[in-house]
């Protein structure tokens, strides 16, 4: 899905997503609808209710009405981008789906998010078979959760909310990883993707496996891989992990990493950087940590990698500007979901995505 946005899955159980409530799940556990994985399928795989399907599904209706899954969203955010992935559901997809969203503090469970403002993210649509079927959202608040609904029944593979992290700054502390995703750091540019998204290197936690890393190819020139990465909030630097975790054979050499404020300089002018940490020799499979010895307030960094190679996590420590917070402050305010008002459009545009496998010829799988 390359044409997609570089934006995070808010709904990923990799950021603290999961599923609050649904229905029905009599085939399939809504649980996988946010599963990090993409989506499997191994025919003739038989449990005591039928083939086993890597995704969600329902029971097939004998009375009017819809079944529905509520999926809390591990970071509060805008949402962009929906994606319905009916991926190896033939059929047995439900051939139209809604969702909606809603924004509630602390931590709801079912009843009070019944009683909670639901918003239009995108009306009743169809949807198509075992394909990626993508929706853009023009919905301005920041939400918490999100409903999807599926007429009349049936099965989804996967549902990816892509989106604008929007963080609480009163949850904030004092000093925290000022690169995480989940504090609203991201990757605005980088040179080399081939083996592994650079967007992992701001994931929550230890990354378990090389795949959960940042991997470039194998360079034949002279120059090097890099990436740039913007700050959830600017901020002073006053530690750095570098974490080449799994990464054995293919760790890079060395590294450098420079930061740069954008509000008091332009990104493309080399006088706008300053150095964090100088030319630095890594080691393959560890965890290293350096101090920043003349910390500064910063927007911006940029990891260099020589010559190539992969990482599995960067961690950016520090402190928030001040006025970074208040910043925050008033955009959580400016995109908060009112109470009460007109409810917005829902969005009904869409593309569809065919399965990376799909064959030319429909799939046909056992069906419940």
């Amino acid at each position: 899905m390359s044409d997609l946005p570089d934006l995070p899955d808010l709904a990923s159980r990799t950021f603290g997503g999961g599923v609050v409530a649904a229905n029905d799940e009599f085939f399939a556990a809504a649980d996988n609808l946010v599963d990090p994985r993409p989506p499997t399928f191994q025919p003739s795989t038989f449990a005591a209710k039928g083939q086993v399907y890597d995704g969600w599904e329902t029971r097939r209706r004998r009375d009017p009405g819809a079944d529905h899954a509520i999926v809390r969203l591990g970071l509060p955010g805008v949402v962009r981008l929906l994606v319905i992935d009916t991926s190896f559901f033939t059929g047995n997809y439900p051939p139209y789906a809604a969702v909606d969203g809603c924004a509630v503090d602390g931590h709801p469970g079912p009843d009070e998010l019944a009683r909670a403002r639901w918003v239009p993210l995108l009306a009743r649509t169809p949807l198509a078979g075992d394909s990626r079927n993508a929706f853009p959202v023009a919905v301005p608040y920041h939400l918490t959760h999100v409903r999807l609904t599926i007429f009349p029944d049936g099965g989804v593979a996967r549902l990816r909310v892509y989106g604008d992290v929007v963080p609480d700054p009163a949850l904030l502390p004092e000093v925290f990883d000022l690169a995480a995703a989940e504090h609203g750091g991201w990757i605005e540019a980088c040179s080399d993707r081939f083996y592994g998204a650079p967007q992992n290197l701001l994931a929550p936690g230890p990354a378990r496996t090389m795949g959960e890393g940042w991997e470039t190819a194998r360079r034949r020139d002279d120059g090097n891989d890099w990436v740039l990465v913007r700050l959830g909030l600017p901020g002073t630097v006053h530690f750095v992990d570098l974490d080449t975790s799994h990464f054995k054979g293919n760790a890079p050499g060395s590294a450098t990493l420079r930061a740069a404020d954008a509000r008091h300089g332009d990104l493309d002018d080399p006088r706008t950087w300053f150095p964090l940490l100088p030319d630095t020799r890594l080691r393959p499979d560890t965890r290293h940590r350096f101090p920043v010895t003349e910390p500064r307030t910063a927007t911006h960094v940029r990891l260099d990698v020589f010559p190539d190679g992969g990482m599995a996590r960067l961690r950016v420590t520090g402190r928030a500007d001040p006025t970074a917070r208040a910043v925050l402050a008033a955009l959580r305010e400016r995109t908060r979901l009112p109470a009460a008002g007109p409810a917005p459009r829902r969005t009904t545009r869409s593309r569809s995505h065919g399965s990376g496998t799909e064959p030319t010829a429909p799939r046909q799988h056992q069906e419940h």
